[in-house]
């Protein structure tokens, strides 16, 4: 508890929970969980009741504000507030005792109970059955147009509805699957950039990209009603009726129910079902079900008063931190990471967690031999909430990250006004195997067998350096190598040297531009045709090109403004690489009579011999395109091994469902 006077902590708090409001509505991250968040707002609460100074602006009284600037802001027909949330069933029968007193109506009240979604509020309006418009929460009162994104972003959403009112505004949420959200942070890593914390973060940051929505697939469920222009709905399960009529994406499942008992039991029914959902489910939302009741019970400054939101308890388990360790990035970014002793978390075993970066150990003071509270963060990625004081070593040193990172040989550098450490200099070794092994890897030139192992032995004989040194490696040098025989050593050589004729974004990947990805390597040298534009483009032309903000455009261009780099594409081009766009990488139009031609297609689970990217381009070759969820509108969902709840709803929706040996055969006619 606070020593602080009242006023003072007051002050506090309200400075603390703006801060984290910003973080959270308009930077899309967050430092603290959502418990702990709300536990500040409680306080702050109960604070300004004894002392009688309820402010209207008060964090306590306002919605937090997700507008920023570069959108076109949008008055919203009807309010669009946030909801008052508890953790515990007193409270929630407390605010039953509440309505029922104002309705006497006693135990009969009728409820409707949906899965509360953890992703970025919207709301998206239909004009005369077309999509016109798409706002964020924003302040309660208006919010920003995200109308673009949307409609690039979350192709799955229907852009006509028939049979809908003039004006009609339905409400949800914006999402990140979970698979598009890993599929993301493996591309991150492999370009040695930090990993997004959780989808619900990265949901927002990529539905306010100023220069669209590029590379990244979001979903969008729908669950209310703002402004109607008839008054076709009387409750809330009508409106879910015809959202499903409309086939809009939707919860997974709602309760109906009558008094508080019931809709407790449906809480704890879908407590036991969320983890099968397609979104991430942090709660449950009790409202009323008559809009009638609704509109008589009102709102306060920021909350309705029909409707509260039951928050799970987050799973988190204990565990002891044995070591802290580092992985570098092919860029030389150097990330901490936790080595757990193996714990059951969510339904998995967890043995490792990031600590994303120095200031992050110093702010929980995380030190090796602590035991350790982890978290799931959005029930994915694991992360180290806070440390058990109590159970802390005697001998406990603080973490020093600079010098862990001299003692091991690291020579690396605090990046001026971040928190990231990156590796310093090119003859480092350690960021010259990071650097090979990424310019070779399946994602970039694709060399066959040019592996860690065999890597390592090239640097650690001094053979290689850098990629250039590739390619006049001789048979004589790589059979002087461990496990190098004549054959072994001529296929690698063969291997180099097909990598010259790779795709001009495979080349351009594999360079390691700093927040250059595969899908970002591919834009741009659409865009540019050729390595040598690419590499006089201004920061302005690069901004042109879809998906590239100021950050990317600024790093490409300090790339190929340094010298070094310089002089390893010249050397790149002495040896015959491919500088320009190559056939293969100009898109080619469907063909007639293609048999997945305006098809769309869902995969799931693991199949046999194919990785996800390989069946996507047969997909794609065959006309077809893929989508992140199931729907009435998927023709089929390609299946493998541990398909999960995908699976199940094309199921219940009756969608043709295939294995790969039948996806082959469809493919090949």
């Amino acid at each position: 508890m606070s020593n602080l006077l009242p006023e003072t902590r007051i002050q506090e708090l309200r400075e603390t929970i703006r801060r984290h409001d910003e973080l959270y509505y308009r930077d899309g991250t967050q430092e603290i969980s959502d418990r702990e968040y709300d536990a500040l707002k409680e306080e702050l609460a109960k604070l300004e009741r004894e002392a009688g100074v309820e402010a209207e602006a008060s964090p306590t009284k306002t919605v937090g504000d997700d507008r920023t600037e570069g959108f076109r802001k949008v008055k919203h027909r009807q309010p669009m507030l946030s909801l008052d949330n508890t953790y515990n069933e007193e409270e929630l029968r407390a605010f039953h005792t509440r309505l029922a007193k104002l309705y006497d109506e006693g135990a009969e009240l009728e409820y409707v109970v949906e899965p509360k979604i953890d992703g970025v509020a919207v709301c998206v309006t239909y004009e005369k059955g077309k999509l016109t418009q798409a706002i964020t929460r924003g302040n309660g009162a208006e919010g920003d147009d995200i109308t673009r994104n949307l409609i690039e972003g979350v192709p799955d959403l229907p852009r006509e509805l028939a049979d809908a009112p003039d004006i009609v505004e339905i409400r949800g949420e914006i999402y990140m699957m979970a698979e598009e959200f890993l599929r993301i942070n493996a591309e991150r890593e492999a370009a040695g950039l930090p990993e997004f914390a959780n989808p619900r973060n990265l949901t927002a940051g990529t539905i306010k990209q100023l220069n669209g929505v590029v590379g990244r697939r979001l979903s969008i469920v729908l669950y209310g009603i703002g402004y109607c222009s008839d008054e076709r709905f009387a409750m809330q399960s009508d409106l879910h009726e015809a959202i499903r009529k409309w086939q809009l994406p939707t919860i997974e499942k709602y309760w109906k129910v009558t008094g508080i008992d019931a809709a407790w039991n449906a809480i704890e029914e879908l407590d036991q079902l969320r983890h099968e959902f397609a979104y991430a489910t942090d709660g449950a939302v009790v409202k009323l079900n008559s809009f009638a009741m609704q509109s008589e019970a009102g709102m306060t400054s920021k909350a309705p008063r029909w409707a509260i939101a039951y928050k799970f308890e987050a799973e988190q388990a204990e565990t002891l931190l044995e070591k802290i360790d580092v992985q570098i990035g092919r860029t030389g970014a150097v990330t901490p990471v936790a080595h757990l002793a193996p714990v059951q978390l969510a339904g998995t075993t967890v043995s490792r967690a990031t600590l994303h970066n120095e200031d992050e150990i110093k702010r929980k003071d995380i030190r090796p031999g602590d035991t350790v509270l982890v978290q799931k963060a959005g029930e994915i990625i694991p992360q180290v909430l806070s440390v058990v004081l109590a159970k802390r070593p005697a001998d406990s040193q603080p973490f020093d990250f600079a010098t862990f990172l001299q003692e091991r040989g690291i020579v690396a550098e605090r990046v001026p006004g971040q928190a990231a450490w990156r590796l310093t200099g090119q003859d480092d070794p350690i960021q010259q195997r990071r650097r090979l092994t990424h310019y070779g890897s399946k994602q970039c030139l694709d060399i066959e067998n040019l592996g860690e192992a065999v890597v390592d032995q090239l640097v650690g004989a001094e053979l290689v350096s850098d990629p250039a040194d590739l390619y006049v490696l001789t048979q004589e040098q790589l059979m002087g190598l461990e496990r190098f025989g004549e054959k072994s050593a001529d296929n690698l050589i063969k291997a180099i040297a097909d990598s010259k004729q790779a795709e001009l974004w495979r080349l351009v990947h594999a360079l390691g531009i700093p927040h250059v990805g595969k899908q970002s390597a591919k834009d741009i040298t659409q865009h540019f045709g050729s390595l040598d534009a690419l590499m006089e483009a201004d920061p302005e032309t690069l901004e042109a090109v879809d998906g590239v903000g100021g950050i990317m455009a600024q790093a490409i261009v300090d790339f190929f403004a340094d010298e070094n780099n310089r002089a390893l594409i010249l050397r790149l081009r002495e040896y015959g690489l491919n500088f320009a766009l190559a056939e293969s990488e100009k898109p080619t139009p469907v063909a007639e009579g293609a048999v997945l031609a305006g098809k769309t297609v869902v995969l799931t689970g693991t199949l046999p011999t194919l990785t996800r990217n390989e069946a996507t381009e047969l997909i794609e070759k065959a006309g077809g395109k893929t989508s992140g969820s199931v729907s009435k509108k998927t023709d089929y969902v390609l299946a493998g091994e541990a398909a999960g709840s995908k699976l199940a709803k094309a199921e219940k929706l009756g969608v043709t469902v295939l294995d790969e040996a039948a996806f082959r055969a469809l493919i090949d006619g």
